[in-house]
């Protein structure tokens, strides 16, 4: 709450910077975080409406939940090799938000970790993950593509829901669930190509996917659950069919 405060140099003896150390440090435009920095804390840098920029420094191996929630003006961010979580809704909010880089060395993105990255076109999620939070995408209404690497084995709770401008998705063979309401309201989805390995979709996980044409459900699928396509009133004949043969109803 150091309003004024409009830059900041922390000093090389610091090894950790601690929770909401910096929270709502209106006018904060710049920080540098030297090398020997290993940890930044729950929403350390939260509501920093003014941040433009950060380097997160080698030496950091995680990065807490909401450490830079509500940097509002925050346009990029460099993740280094280092890291290897992002924590929940750690860039939720962050509505200047261009582009991110997520390392090879992350394993975990937590939930809702840059939902509303309303300035969001992309992202490309590295072979390590092997968890990807609920909602960990929602609301990122640029989004216009999104590939999912093999290591993922499920895709959890809205994880890209309201992503208006999303137009295509790569699901991999190694997901074996699509979850609850997972790509609600993804408007510009043309078609969904769902790999031999998912055995289930979660309720309104397709719902109001308007532009929906295609959607091809392998023979692996045992379990679909209510409204998953609902208001997908563009689905071609093969796709209705196929919904047909597996006993899916609105209701």
């Amino acid at each position: 709450d150091c309003y004024s405060l409009q830059s900041v140099t922390i000093p090389n003896s610091v090894t950790s910077i601690g929770d909401h150390a910096f929270e709502q440090c209106n006018y904060l435009q710049s920080v540098t975080i030297p090398n020997s920095v290993t940890s930044i804390g729950n929403g350390a840098f939260s509501s920093c409406e003014s941040l433009l920029s950060v380097t997160i420094p080698n030496s950091v191996t995680s990065i807490g939940n909401g450490a830079f929630s509500s940097c509002y003006s925050l346009q990029s961010v460099t993740i280094p090799n280092s890291v290897t979580s992002i924590g929940d809704k750690a860039f939720s909010d962050c509505k200047s938000l261009q582009s991110i880089t997520i390392p090879n060395s992350v394993k975990s993105i937590g939930d809702f970790a840059l939902s509303s990255c309303e300035s969001l076109q992309s992202v490309t999620i590295p072979n390590s993950v092997t968890s990807i939070g609920n909602g960990a995408f929602s609301s990122c209404y640029s989004l216009q593509s999104v590939t999912i690497p093999n290591s993922v084995t499920k895709i959890g709770e809205g994880t890209f829901s309201d992503c208006y401008s999303l137009q295509s998705v790569t699901i991999p063979n190694s997901v074996t669930s699509i979850g609850y309401r997972a790509f609600l309201s993804c408007y510009s989805l043309q078609s969904v190509t769902i790999p031999n390995s998912v055995t289930s979709i979660g309720k309104i996980a397709f719902s109001s996917c308007y532009s929906l044409q295609s959607i091809n459900i392998p023979n692996s699928v045992t379990k679909i659950g209510n409204y998953a396509f609902l208001h997908c009133m563009h689905l071609d004949e093969p796709s209705r069919l196929r919904l047909k043969e597996l006993n899916y109803t609105e209701n």
